[in-house]
């Protein structure tokens, strides 16, 4: 029988984690799980970073598990030291006041809270005002602190309050001022971290927004676009051969910034007991269809347990492939995150649901408020999103078979 295996043997180079002591160790595997030996090589007077390498494959008969990070609580006090230190900075043309909050096990490129998930902290001081270069990075922005702000992303533009949600579609300038007598303080989570890994992540400083479609197009476009494209059918299954026009003449679907203000969503959670509405809701995009997103990278969901009624932590959890995040804006609770307990109160940030870890959340008498980021959105696309409601229930792929009915919420099912 083989056991499971986990990344650190799944990948040549492995950073171990050590929650205990917190500290860091780099283990480096060469050839197999355990070797210590380099993969022999010809001896050639070649530059060999210009040559490839052949190492050994994964044994397949390997069962693999995800590699979780450990989870991550960022108090509220860590939080407000980091925005006073900032709010003393000066403000440079062009730039943002912002500081990453990352991980001890992310490395670089690619810093982040989570694996392929950056969360920046911004501050605005009275009066101030800043244009943000365009980027194909997408984005999800939460402002914590503050009113009378204001944001223009593209050609959309919108006032800013306290918990007011919005998205920063890829490829838009950004535009934010502060109107108002106290500072501005929004988080910024962004897929930055997995485009910095990929090599990819790009910026220009045009203001220009995305071109429309040309109404009168050359002869040699009308002629060949993907409204005229070969599109064969091979066999009776769905396979399909299509031209080349299809790879660079793509179906546009339009996604502008989007924006929830806290004042007209909140109406529609659950503030008291018993009063029949949500304790949980998707903040959804249509421009990610099926996916189910805020952004193509990240769904946000606002949770809302109403006070007077305590719930406690549920003695199972579930789990995903995908990470959450939560940062608990109102009252107070507790999160068990594969048997490790945690106490979180407002204006605390944490990493609390690692990839694949079993994870449960409650609340006090106090009930409480959060905003959850996941990239259950980006996963889908990638058809790797594996969930389990239930610990001894099925492992599930979402989005490419039936997906877990009952539940209204987290490990809650419907009347």
């Amino acid at each position: 029988m083989h056991r499971p295996l986990r990344g650190a043997e799944k990948w040549n180079f492995h950073r171990a984690w050590d929650r205990a002591s917190h500290c860091q160790a780099i283990a480096l595997f060469h050839c197999r799980r355990f070797g210590k030996e380099d993969v022999p090589m010809t001896n050639i007077a070649v530059d060999q970073n210009k040559r490839a390498r052949f190492v050994p494959a994964p044994d397949n008969r390997q069962i693999l598990e995800p590699d979780a990070w450990a989870p991550l609580l960022v108090t509220k006090a860590e939080i407000d030291a980091e925005i006073e230190r900032m709010s003393s900075m000066p403000l440079e043309p062009g730039t943002a006041r912002a500081s990453l909050i990352v991980h001890p096990q992310s490395t670089s490129p690619g810093f982040g809270l989570a694996p392929g998930m950056a969360l920046s902290v911004n501050v605005l001081n009275p009066g101030e005002e800043t244009i943000i270069n365009r980027d194909n990075a997408n984005r999800v922005e939460f402002c914590i602190r503050g009113d009378g702000g204001f944001a223009r992303i593209g050609d959309r533009a919108f006032g800013v309050t306290q918990f007011d949600v919005w998205t920063v579609p890829s490829m838009m300038q950004r535009y934010y001022r502060n109107a108002s007598n106290t500072p501005l303080v929004w988080f910024s989570y962004s897929n930055v971290p997995l485009l910095d890994k990929l090599g990819i992540h790009y910026s220009d400083e045009s203001g220009i927004a995305p071109a429309a479609i040309l109404a009168e197009r050359t002869l040699i476009e009308k002629t060949y676009n993907r409204d005229n494209a070969p599109d064969i059918a091979i066999g009776a299954d769905g396979a399909r051969i299509r031209g080349y026009e299809y790879l660079v003449d793509i179906e546009a679907v339009k996604n502008g910034a989007l924006h929830w203000a806290w004042q007209d969503v909140t109406p529609y959670l659950s503030h008291a007991p018993n009063d029949g509405k949500r304790t949980i809701m998707l903040l959804y995009n249509p421009a990610t269809e099926r996916r189910n997103g805020t952004t193509h990278s990240f769904f946000a969901t606002l949770t809302s347990w109403p006070a007077g009624e305590k719930r406690p932590v549920p003695p199972s959890g579930h789990r995903h492939s995908s990470f959450a995040c939560n940062y608990h804006f109102l009252g107070r609770g507790s999160s068990i995150v594969d048997g490790e307990r945690f106490e979180w109160q407002a204006g605390d940030l944490m990493l609390s649901a690692p990839n694949w870890s079993e994870h449960a959340h409650g609340s006090s008498l106090e009930g409480a408020s959060v905003l959850t980021i996941q990239d259950h959105p980006f996963q889908i696309g990638v058809e790797a999103l594996i969930w389990q409601e239930k610990m001894d229930g099925p492992i599930l792929t979402l989005g490419s078979e039936p997906g877990q009915a009952g539940y209204v919420g987290p490990r809650l099912a419907g009347d």
